[in-house]
């Protein structure tokens, strides 16, 4: 596939099947993930695998919604980033969860990008419930969780006449 065939087919998946992630496959997404480039190159973050089932029904119940999915899948990666090390964990933390996501497409495997950062759990923040359940330090933060998995209900690939090129504006 080429990566413009990968972007359009990179879809949020919700529902998993029982299907375990081979090594090989989570070792590319990794890999993905360490290939994403940073911030001055600080390479500020880091990436907590979570296979463990009652990690990832803990984890499913870190903020009011749209985490529930979590609980389903085979593996999760927490994404974390040292703030004593970039100022722009942020933005490095989301561009390796974008790397992860299309490897992820490319291997053929159900994805979604959960995101932490800024959300909230019965009013505390989500990013403090994931450092309890993980017992992550504070000068870390916790941009999102990319859940994975096989799945037998990823959405149909977008197409090039989907998007809005109404959205550039090109100045003279």
């Amino acid at each position: 596939m080429t990566l413009t065939e990968i972007m359009l087919k990179r879809r949020s998946t919700r529902k998993f099947n029982d299907q375990k992630i081979s090594k090989d496959e989570l070792d590319k997404i990794l890999q993905a993930a360490l290939l994403a480039p940073t911030s001055m190159n600080r390479k500020p973050c880091n990436f907590m695998v979570v296979e463990r089932k009652e990690t990832l029904e803990e984890l499913s119940k870190c903020k009011d919604h749209g985490a529930e999915l979590i609980a389903g899948c085979d593996k999760a990666i927490v994404v974390i980033a040292d703030t004593m090390i970039a100022d722009t964990w942020c933005e490095d933390s989301s561009i390796a969860l974008t790397y992860m996501h299309l490897m992820a497409t490319e291997l053929g495997l159900g994805s979604c990008w959960v995101q932490v950062h800024l959300r909230k759990k019965d009013g505390v923040w989500a990013e403090e419930v994931v450092r309890e359940i993980l017992k992550i330090d504070s000068h870390y933060r916790v941009a999102g969780i990319l859940a994975l998995g096989h799945s037998d209900d990823i959405p149909e690939p977008h197409t090039l006449d989907e998007i809005d090129k109404n959205k550039i504006h090109f100045l003279v």
